[in-house]
């Protein structure tokens, strides 16, 4: 008896962990949190990928990047026509899923990321192996403005081609 309300609890508290990572979301609205669904967006579209590594919930410039960048219309309009957004966040008190940790860990080594806000611009590949190949062209981080984050972006478009 004891055995089954233990197997119980763990089952309950196993979807609950389930459901709790199906809800994480990205920070910011229109950006994409999974490796995976930005590749096949970025396959479908033929637009590069970019991505934000950010600490949402700590990092002050990363929140003035969003503030003062993302959440204006002038970079939502030209996100939305050039590139894949992917949000690679390093939380310190919001929890985000184990897999989606790993991924963005992944990548921070992959590129080297030091600091935040770190964004790069990059194609990807999937090799036979099922093994992403990384084209990175280049990266940027805080802007004081949509039109001077979106001038930086497109150098290093135009640069990476």
């Amino acid at each position: 008896m004891k055995f089954l309300s233990l197997l119980s609890l763990i089952l309950c508290l196993s979807f609950t962990s389930l459901s709790a990572q199906s809800n994480y979301e990205a920070e910011n609205e229109g950006w994409l949190i999974s490796l995976e669904e930005a590749y096949a967006e970025s396959k479908k579209t033929g637009k590069p990928i970019m991505a934000n590594f950010t600490g949402s919930d700590w990092c002050g410039w990363c929140k003035k990047l969003t503030r003062d960048v993302f959440n204006k219309q002038e970079f939502q309009t030209w996100a939305d026509k050039n590139v894949v957004l992917l949000e690679l966040d390093f939380p310190r008190r919001k929890k985000i899923p184990n897999e989606i940790r790993q991924q963005n860990a992944g990548l921070q080594q992959a590129f080297k990321v030091r600091g935040y806000p770190s964004v790069w611009i990059f194609d990807l590949d999937k090799g036979a192996d099922g093994k992403f190949n990384i084209d990175a062209k280049g990266k940027t981080g805080y802007a004081k403005s949509p039109n001077q984050f979106i001038d930086a972006s497109e150098k290093i478009m135009a640069n990476g081609k």
